[in-house]
């Protein structure tokens, strides 16, 4: 059976996975909105955000690992088609609690991350999966950057609801060409999901994920904030037991352990912190109005175009690595990128008195965004065996998003910790954040520079990684009980 075009499969991924990482951000900037037109509160507003948060971290590596089981693609138009059912319900939503709901079943969209990735090393030419991945990191992460920029307009001219009415055209095309043109991958991991672990990742997911978010409204030291962060500890160490004893893990702890994917992940970890929290944080900044003593008192669509630089920058220099990363490695573009990051926020947390200034910072960092996406998903896929692409890449991405939830909430700290007799935060609070948030982005780019200098160029990595599949499945083979780091008991 003659393979299928790639071009064609590339543009389904990357419609796929770039709408879902719009409707990532696409909602934020709206949330007033939303909460007026539903008559509900500001805290139960933000749950709209949250659901999605939750719903994402742990569906991506569960969805990611049935992908390598059962098929890449059967599973892709699986989740495309849950993706337009979430955007439908929530077009049509009547209350807060069914848009809440929507926004959950449209966070199982998280794993087009690691099934899209998974294919294209499947599918494309050794020599072109470097430079696919780049391009498709490069739309994921404008796809986020649309997001904020586009919900001004989208809202202004015609309503809310329109953010979730477009995305439902979009993925049901795509989801019919996906069924039709997208070839199904050969490679398929054995065993089965492993269900224990699956509940286990999902519990600490969420007992870590959700006092972050909700600590602004609980308080910090608060016996529901406290009690998960504990409850975390203890599911997370289960969590390490079960799949360390377990012949199927749904996450390979012998494959995390590896020097060019642990230093990767705690690299995505410290980024995301960085990049998820200026996301959150810099349109609440320049909406602010001038009478607080700093801000622009911009509408939502002025402040999306303010971020609009960090948009082109961002898809541009995504696109470049894939032409960079065979010459310069995909380590020095990640070391890079981080470093951009810190030197715009940096530059934030100094100069932000014009608006010219926010919208060079917002260049400068989408320049890092683009440069570090890339990289960090050529080094994961690079570095596991193929059996193994979509559960590393989509524990990669939920990293990501943990980093992000950890920023996110530190600087809301910093931000709300004083107030004005007015209730507007005072500067100070934005700077401290912004200078918290480039101290951040530093410390990933010294965790970039221990990640293993790669010297065969991706294919030799992907061979290397293919000796590795075979080692785990001779050890399987020659060890029939499971490994673990304690007796069983």
């Amino acid at each position: 059976m003659p393979r299928k075009s790639t071009r064609l499969t590339f543009a389904v991924l990357a419609t796929g996975a770039g709408v879902f990482a719009m409707l990532q951000s696409l909602i934020a900037p709206a949330l007033p909105t939303v909460q007026h037109a539903l008559h509900t509160s500001q805290s139960t507003a933000t749950w709209v955000m949250t659901a999605y948060l939750l719903s994402a971290s742990i569906f991506t590596p569960i969805l990611g690992r049935a992908g390598d089981l059962i098929g890449k693609k059967r599973t892709l138009v699986s989740v495309l088609v849950v993706v337009a059912l979430g955007c439908l319900l929530a077009a049509l939503a009547p209350n807060i609690g069914v848009l809440i709901v929507a926004r959950v079943v449209q966070g199982i969209g998280g794993a087009l991350f690691p099934l899209s990735f998974g294919i294209i090393r499947d599918e494309f030419d050794a020599s072109r999966v470097s430079g696919s991945i780049s391009n498709l990191s490069a739309v994921i992460a404008a796809g986020g950057g649309v997001g904020i920029v586009a919900a001004g307009p989208i809202v202004s001219a015609l309503d809310y609801r329109w953010l979730f009415w477009i995305p439902v055209a979009v993925v049901a095309v795509t989801t019919l060409i996906a069924l039709r043109y997208v070839p199904e991958s050969p490679n398929r991991a054995e065993g089965k999901v492993n269900w224990l672990g699956a509940g286990l990742l999902s519990a600490w997911l969420v007992a870590l994920l959700l006092p972050l978010s909700q600590a602004s409204v609980w308080g910090w030291g608060s016996v529901r904030v406290i009690g998960l962060f504990a409850a975390a500890v203890v599911l997370f160490a289960l969590w390490l037991l079960a799949e360390a004893r377990s012949r199927t893990p749904l996450i390979d702890l012998r494959v995390m352990r590896l020097p060019a994917v642990w230093t990767t992940n705690a690299a995505a970890l410290l980024f995301g912190a960085g990049m998820y929290a200026l996301w959150s944080f810099l349109p609440g900044f320049v909406q602010t109005p001038s009478s607080a003593g700093y801000g622009f008192g911009a509408s939502v669509t002025a402040s999306g175009l303010l971020m609009l630089p960090m948009l082109v920058a961002m898809f541009v220099s995504g696109i470049l690595s894939g032409r960079l990363e065979p010459a310069v490695g995909a380590k020095s573009l990640l070391t890079t990128g981080a470093a951009f990051g810190a030197v715009a926020l940096g530059m934030l947390a100094l100069w932000h008195d014009v608006q010219w200034q926010v919208a060079l910072v917002s260049g400068v960092f989408g320049l890092g965004i683009g440069l570090a996406f890339a990289s960090m998903a050529n080094l994961i896929v690079g570095s596991v065996p193929a059996s193994q692409t979509g559960a590393a890449t989509g524990m990669n991405a939920n990293i990501r998003t943990i980093g992000g939830s950890i920023g996110a909430a530190l600087t809301s700290v910093l931000v709300t910790g004083h107030l004005q007799p007015s209730g507007l935060p005072y500067e100070s609070g934005y700077t401290h954040g912004f200078a918290l948030l480039a101290a951040l982005c530093l410390a990933a780019a010294l965790a970039a520079l221990l990640v293993p200098t790669r010297t065969r160029g991706l294919s030799g990595s992907l061979r290397a990684a293919t000796d590795l599949s075979k080692d785990l499945s001779k050890t399987a083979e020659s060890n029939p009980e499971p490994m673990a780091s304690g007796p069983r008991g």
